[in-house]
C-alpha cells in the first residue's frame, strides 16, 4: 500500500497498517509526537487502520488541526467530570470551537458559574492526573441504543445516524463513554491546561421548541503558558468590548423596546457617516449605480426569489391592502427589479447595482450581541449582472477593491473558496466546474492565500468568503463574493447579445463590510475605540488652562471657529473643571487630538497638542497644526503618528 507524504514522496507500507505504525515507518520521533493522522484530508485516530492508498500526514502539536483534537478531547473530559459530580446529568453535544469547546448538558437543577464550575474544573484536573487511556470502538445501532438507553439526547442522535445509514463509534476513558466520531488524544494526560469559562442557556439542537439545556464553555491548551496568555487576551477583549466602548463614547444603544434593533447615537452617526461616504466614493470610482429599494415588498416577490421558502421563519410579515407583504431580509430581489426596469444589451454589462440597504431578520433573542448580531442592519450590497465570459475580469476587479478596503483598515485576510454542494445545487456540473476554475485562477494569479471548503457553496453557485484576524486574534468574516446562476433565471432576466439573441446574465452578490453595524463593532474593538482621525467622531478637543482669562477664551473660540469652517470635527470644553479632569475625559472619549491653550499659546498664536495614546505634548503654529490634521484626515491614515 502506498502513502503519499506532504513532500510528495511515497512510502510503501503493509496493508491495513495502523496510523501509529505508519508514523513509525517514517520516524520514531515523529511517531512519539503524533496526535493523530490525516488520511486523504480526513483526521483519524492513531489506532485506526489505513485501508487504501492515500495522501498521508502526521498531525503533531504544531499542526493547525491539533487544537481541534485537543479541545474535542477536553469536551469529553468535561463530560466525564460532570458525570462524576452529577450522575443524573444528560448529555447532548460537545464540539470543539475556534478557541475552545462547549458541552450542552441537561442538569436536574440549575448550576452556578461561581460555585459549580470550579468543582467541575477541579474534577477535570483530577482526571488529567490519572492519565486515562482514550480508546475508540465501532459498534452496532442496537449496541449503541443499549449503552445510551438512559441518555435521551444521545438516543435521538443514534436514531438520526441510523436514518442516515451512518456508522456509529464510541470513545471511552475511565468509567465514561461517549458517542463520537473522533479523533481524540491518546490519553487524558495529554491535556496539559484546561479552564472552564462560562455557562449559557441553549436549546437542544438549537430549536426553541426543544428542551432547554445548559451550555458550559471552556478552553484547553498544550501548555499552561498558552492558557495564561489566552486568559490575558480575554481580559484585553473585555476592555475592548464594543458594547462597553459604544456606551462610553456614545456610539449606539439598544432599547428594551426593540431588542436587536440598534439606535445610532450622535457620535456613532458621525462615524457611520464617514464610513458610508467612503463607500460612496469607492462605488463611484468603480462604476457602480447607487440605488435605494423599498423596505417592504409583496410576498409574491419573495416567493419568486425563493426567500419565502428558505427564510420565512426569519422574516417580519405583515399585510398591505389585505395582501401579505414582508420586510426585506435581503436586498437581492430589489436589485433584480432595478435591472429589469430597462432593456439591456451586452454593451451595458457589467451592470453594477450597489445599495446600502437596511434589512431585518428575526434572529433568536439568545443570539443577539451588540452590533455583532442584530435584527436590523445595513448591508453594503452590490449585485453585478455579467455575461458568463466576464466572470474572471469582474472577479479580478473585485479582488482589488476588497484589498484596497481591508488594507485601509490594516486587516490581514485570507480567502475561502466554497465549491459545489454534493446534492443540493442547481445547474450543470460542467458550468460549476468552469466557474470554480475561474475563481481559483483569479486567486492564484493575484497571489492571494486561500483554502477550499468542499461542498460549502450556496445552492446557486460557488462563493469566496473573506476572513481576517483582528488585533485580539479573532477571525471574522465580513466580505463575500457569491456567483449566482439561479436568481436571474427565476426572474427571467435577459440581455441582448452581439447576435441580437436574448441571453440570461450571471449575477454576482458582493458585500465588503458585510454589514455596517457588524463592521463598526469589529473596528471599534480592533482600534479599542481610538479610531483613525478620518473616522473619529471628535477629531479635536480644545481645553483652556484658565476659563476666566478673556484672551485665552477668545483665542480658543477663534481656533474652534476656524477648525469647524474647515470641516474638522472640533469642540471646546469650557466646563468649570480642573484641567487634569478635562484632559482625562478627552482621553476617555478617544479624541484624536487634545489641544491645551494657555497664556503663552494665546500670545504666540500657537497650538499645544497631544495625539491620543501618546505621552508627548508638542507645540506648533496654528497653520502647521491644521495642515497636520487635514493631512491625517485626507490620507485616511490607519494609525496616527
Amino acid at each position: 500500500m502506498k502513502l503519499v507524504l506532504p513532500d510528495h514522496s511515497i512510502k510503501e507500507v503493509k496493508d491495513n497498517i495502523s496510523g501509529l505504525e505508519a508514523c513509525k515507518t517514517i520516524s520514531i520521533s515523529l511517531a512519539k509526537a503524533a496526535i493523530c493522522v490525516k488520511v486523504d484530508d480526513k483526521l483519524q485516530d492513531l489506532a485506526e487502520p489505513i485501508t487504501h492508498d492515500c495522501n498521508f500526514e502526521v498531525i503533531t502539536k504544531s499542526s493547525p488541526e491539533a487544537m481541534e483534537v485537543l479541545r474535542h478531547s477536553a469536551a469529553h473530559l468535561l463530560a466525564e467530570a460532570v458525570k462524576h459530580l452529577y450522575p443524573d446529568a444528560m448529555f447532548a453535544y460537545g464540539p470543539a470551537t475556534e478557541e475552545g469547546f462547549f458541552y450542552d448538558i441537561k442538569f436536574s437543577s440549575p448550576i452556578s458559574e461561581t460555585e459549580d464550575l470550579p468543582k467541575i474544573e477541579k474534577e477535570m484536573l483530577s482526571i488529567i492526573k490519572k492519565n486515562e487511556t482514550i480508546s475508540r470502538r465501532d459498534i452496532s445501532y442496537e449496541e449503541a441504543k443499549d449503552i445510551f438507553k438512559n441518555q435521551k439526547y444521545k438516543s435521538i442522535h443514534i436514531d438520526e445516524l441510523k436514518d442516515k445509514n451512518a456508522s456509529i463509534s464510541i470513545y471511552s476513558q475511565g468509567d465514561f463513554t461517549d458517542l463520537c466520531l473522533g479523533p481524540h488524544l491518546k490519553s487524558t494526560g495529554e491535556i496539559k491546561a484546561v479552564k472552564l469559562l462560562s455557562t449559557s442557556a441553549c436549546y437542544f439542537q438549537g430549536n426553541k421548541d426543544n428542551d432547554s439545556l445548559t451550555r458550559i464553555y471552556g478552553t484547553a491548551f498544550f501548555s499552561q503558558k498558552e492558557l495564561d496568555d489566552y486568559l490575558h487576551l480575554l481580559e484585553e477583549r473585555k476592555e475592548s468590548d464594543h458594547k462597553k466602548i459604544g456606551k462610553e463614547m456614545g456610539l449606539f444603544m439598544i432599547s428594551d423596546y426593540g431588542p436587536g434593533l440598534p439606535f445610532w447615537l450622535p457620535n456613532g452617526m458621525l462615524l457611520r457617516h464617514q464610513l458610508e461616504n467612503y463607500y460612496w466614493e469607492l462605488m463611484m470610482k468603480n462604476g457602480y449605480n447607487m440605488v435605494m429599494t423599498p423596505q417592504i415588498l409583496s410576498r409574491t416577490l419573495w416567493e419568486t426569489s425563493g426567500h419565502w421558502r428558505e427564510y420565512k421563519d426569519n422574516m417580519y410579515i405583515t399585510k398591505v391592502d389585505k395582501k401579505p407583504f414582508a420586510i426585506k431580509p435581503m436586498n437581492c430581489p430589489g436589485a433584480i427589479l432595478v435591472y429589469q426596469n430597462q432593456l439591456h444589451s451586452y454593451r451595458d454589462l457589467p451592470y453594477r447595482v450597489a445599495e446600502l440597504g437596511l434589512v431585518h431578520r428575526h434572529e433568536a433573542s439568545g443570539a443577539l450581541n451588540g452590533l455583532f448580531r442584530v435584527r436590523s442592519f445595513t448591508q453594503d450590497d452590490a449585485h453585478i449582472f455579467i455575461a458568463f465570459d466576464q466572470i474572471g475580469d469582474e472577479i479580478r476587479k473585485l479582488l482589488k477593491i476588497f484589498d484596497e478596503v481591508y488594507s485601509l483598515f490594516n486587516l490581514q485576510y485570507h480567502i475561502e473558496l466554497s465549491t459545489r454542494p454534493l446534492d443540493k445545487y442547481v445547474g450543470k456540473i460542467s458550468t460549476w466546474d468552469k466557474a470554480e476554475a475561474t475563481l481559483k485562477e483569479c486567486l492564484q494569479e493575484n497571489h492571494i492565500p486561500y483554502k477550499i471548503n468542499p461542498g460549502d457553496g450556496a445552492f446557486y453557485g460557488p462563493k469566496l468568503d473573506f476572513k481576517f484576524k483582528d488585533s485580539l486574534n479573532r477571525i471574522w468574516q465580513c466580505g463575500t463574493i457569491q456567483l449566482d446562476m439561479q436568481l436571474p433565471h427565476r426572474f427571467k432576466c435577459t440581455y441582448i447579445d452581439k447576435d441580437g439573441q436574448e441571453k440570461e446574465p450571471v449575477m454576482l452578490h458582493r458585500a465588503i463590510f458585510g454589514s455596517i453595524e457588524r463592521f463598526v463593532g469589529i473596528i471599534t474593538e480592533n482600534f479599542k475605540g481610538s479610531f483613525p482621525t478620518w473616522l473619529a467622531p471628535e477629531q479635536v478637543r480644545l481645553l483652556v488652562v484658565n476659563n476666566t482669562d478673556i484672551e485665552q477664551m477668545k483665542y480658543a473660540k477663534r481656533v474652534l471657529d476656524h477648525l469647524n469652517k474647515l470641516g474638522i470635527r472640533a469642540s471646546l470644553d469650557d466646563r468649570n473643571e480642573k484641567l487634569g479632569y478635562k484632559f482625562h475625559d478627552s482621553q476617555t472619549m478617544k479624541v484624536s487630538y487634545t489641544v491645551v491653550i494657555g497664556k503663552q499659546e494665546a500670545l504666540d498664536n500657537t497650538i499645544n497638542y497631544r495625539i491620543h495614546g501618546s505621552k508627548e505634548a508638542k507645540t506648533t503654529s496654528l497653520k502647521d497644526f491644521i495642515k497636520l490634521v487635514e493631512t491625517d484626515i485626507k490620507t485616511r491614515a490607519c494609525y496616527r503618528k
